[in-house]
C-alpha cells in the first residue's frame, strides 16, 4: 500500500485526477481494448471530477474509450431524482466529457429484482475485462462504497442496509432530513473493489483520521472495511495532513519519504 499525503483537499484532488489521467493515457485505450474505471459519488470526488473535466477541456485526455462502473446507488430512487447517483454522475462529470453513454454503468435502484440486478452487474464487469482502477472515498467508520462495518471482505455486489451513522452523514444531501434518506442501497462488494488492478481511496479531513489510522496501522478486519486494502498489491490512499492526525509520527515520516 502507498500513502500519498498532501496539504489539503485541493491538492489531494489534483494529484488523484492527474494520476488517473496518466493511467488512462499510458493505457492508450481503444474501442477493442478500453480502460475500465470504477467511480464513486459524494463530496470527496467532486474536486477530482472537476480536475478531470479541466484536463479534458485542455484536450489532454479523452474518455471515448473509457468504460465506467459506479460503486453504488440508493434503492427506490429514479435515475432522474436529484438525489440519485445517476443524477449526480451526469451533472457533476459525465455531461462535461466525451464518454459514450453506452459505456456508463450505474446500478438500477428501481430494479424489480435487486438481487438479479446485482448479479448482472458483476457479470458486466467481468465481460468488460475487469476494472483497471477503482476510485473511492471512505466513511468515518471505514466503509468503502456502501460496505458497512461487518461486511465480508469477500463480498460482491448486493443489496445493503445502511447504518444509522451513514444515514445521518448522508442526510446533508437530503436537506438534513434523515427520514428522506433511503435505508438500503445496491453496492459493489469489497471483493469487487479489490479485484481491480488498482484501487485509489481518497480521505480528507480530521473526521477521517481514525479510519486512516486503521487502514494503515490497524489489523485487517471486516469491522473496518477499508483495511482490506492492506491485502491489495497496488492500492493507494491519498490523504490530506488533517486526516493523518492519529497516525504515528514515524508512519507519516516513512510515507512522506517515499513521495
Amino acid at each position: 500500500m502507498r500513502l500519498i499525503i498532501k496539504n489539503d483537499y485541493d491538492e489531494c484532488s489534483k494529484w488523484t485526477a492527474d494520476y488517473i489521467a496518466d493511467q488512462i493515457i499510458k493505457a492508450n485505450p481503444t474501442k477493442e481494448h478500453p480502460y475500465v474505471l470504477g467511480l464513486p459519488t459524494g463530496s470527496t470526488p467532486l474536486g477530482i471530477y472537476k480536475r478531470l473535466i479541466e484536463l479534458y477541456n485542455q484536450k489532454k485526455i479523452s474518455f471515448q474509450n473509457v468504460i465506467t462502473f459506479n460503486m453504488d446507488e440508493y434503492t427506490g430512487l429514479d435515475e432522474k431524482d436529484e438525489q440519485s447517483y445517476h443524477y449526480f454522475m451526469f451533472h457533476n462529470f459525465f455531461d462535461y466529457i466525451d464518454i459514450k453513454k453506452e459505456n456508463i454503468h450505474i446500478l438500477n435502484g428501481k430494479a424489480e429484482n435487486p438481487e438479479e440486478e446485482c448479479r448482472k452487474y458483476e457479470e458486466t464487469i467481468k465481460a468488460a475485462g475487469g476494472i483497471d482502477l477503482f476510485l473511492g472515498g471512505c466513511g468515518n467508520d471505514g466503509h468503502i462504497a456502501f460496505n458497512e462495518p461487518g461486511s465480508s471482505l469477500n463480498s460482491r455486489t448486493r443489496v445493503m442496509t445502511l447504518t444509522q451513522d451513514t444515514i445521518i452523514a448522508n442526510s446533508r444531501f437530503f436537506g438534513g432530513d434523515i427520514n428522506k434518506v433511503p435505508k438500503t442501497s445496491l453496492t459493489v462488494g469489497i471483493a469487487t473493489i479489490t479485484d481491480a488492478k488498482q484501487v485509489v481511496i481518497v480521505m480528507n479531513g480530521p473526521a477521517k483520521a481514525r479510519a486512516l489510522q486503521q487502514a494503515v496501522e490497524g489489523s485487517v478486519s471486516q469491522m473496518w472495511p477499508v483495511t482490506a486494502l492492506q491485502l491489495h498489491e497496488n492500492a493507494i490512499i491519498v490523504a490530506d495532513e488533517s486526516a493523518t492526525d492519529e497516525l504515528k509520527v514515524g508512519t507519516v515520516r516513512y510515507f512522506k519519504a517515499q513521495q
